[in-house]
């Protein structure tokens, strides 16, 4: 096959991908090659690509390239190309998620919005893509390179490295403002919280808890107990923010 050229051009914000300010790929092919693995020798991850046109025609990543081709690449969330809704390549609207290693804090805040995030800091790559893949959970990191994998279906490369801007960010590219639901998840092992009798957590309360405190709540996974104690101002606190940064009303 004698070589070819290919002009790839990123959308939106995808040139953030592209360590440069140009937003247009000029490659040199010789062989077939899949367009999702043309994409990402550019530095973008599939799990980042919501529509692909190669010459004027809408194809998923398994379209090989073996021509000459103008290709056009959008991320999530561009408007206006109403004609390949039904194109499109991402689910927005995931409710399931796993976390790499280096990503504690958002965790922590996602846990506390209710928001489904397995994590594990002593995971291997390994184990973090078979989890996203085997339980269909989107893939939350800053390592571009365990999002390429092909068994990675979903998945978000995290563009601020600041704990309240990543959970802004995650709220908004998988559209969870309307699936909020705080104080319902352990922050430790991510097991949904049930109402627990005080008599049934008694032995783990502190002297001054069994005296103040009346209503709790339990992990029905590591039996975690938890009460609106003199930290529970500060959590909400962190949820108002959360929300009025969510929906652009933000009073701090």
């Amino acid at each position: 096959m004698s070589p070819f050229s290919i002009r790839l051009t990123f959308h939106g914000d995808l040139p953030f991908f592209l360590g440069s300010k140009a937003s247009t790929v000029e490659r040199q092919l010789s062989e077939k090659t899949s367009v999702k693995d043309v994409i990402e020798a550019c530095g973008v991850p599939h799990t980042e690509v919501d529509l692909i046109i190669v010459n004027g025609v809408p194809v998923d990543f398994a379209c090989v390239v073996d021509r000459e081709s103008s290709i056009e690449v959008y991320p999530v969330g561009t408007r206006g190309i109403t004609p390949f809704a039904e194109n499109r390549l991402q689910l927005t609207e995931i409710r399931s998620f796993i976390a790499d290693g280096h990503l504690g804090k958002l965790v922590r805040d996602l846990r506390l919005l209710g928001v489904d995030v397995v994590y594990d800091p002593a995971a291997e790559d390994r184990q973090l893509v078979t989890i996203a893949s085997s339980e269909n959970r989107a893939l939350l990191t800053r390592d571009r390179r365990l999002l390429m994998h092909a068994i990675v279906r979903h998945g978000y490369y995290l563009r601020s490295q600041e704990p309240m801007e990543q959970t802004l960010e995650i709220l908004h590219r998988f559209d969870l403002g309307s699936a909020l639901a705080p104080f319902t998840r352990c922050l430790r092992c991510n097991t949904l919280l049930k109402p627990a009798k005080k008599a049934e957590v008694f032995d783990q309360l502190e002297p001054l808890t069994k005296i103040y405190y009346e209503q709790f709540r339990r992990c029905s996974g590591c039996g975690q107990v938890y009460w609106s104690g003199s930290h529970f101002a500060k959590l909400q606190k962190r949820i108002e923010t959360i929300r009025s940064r969510l929906t652009g009303e933000d009073t701090t």
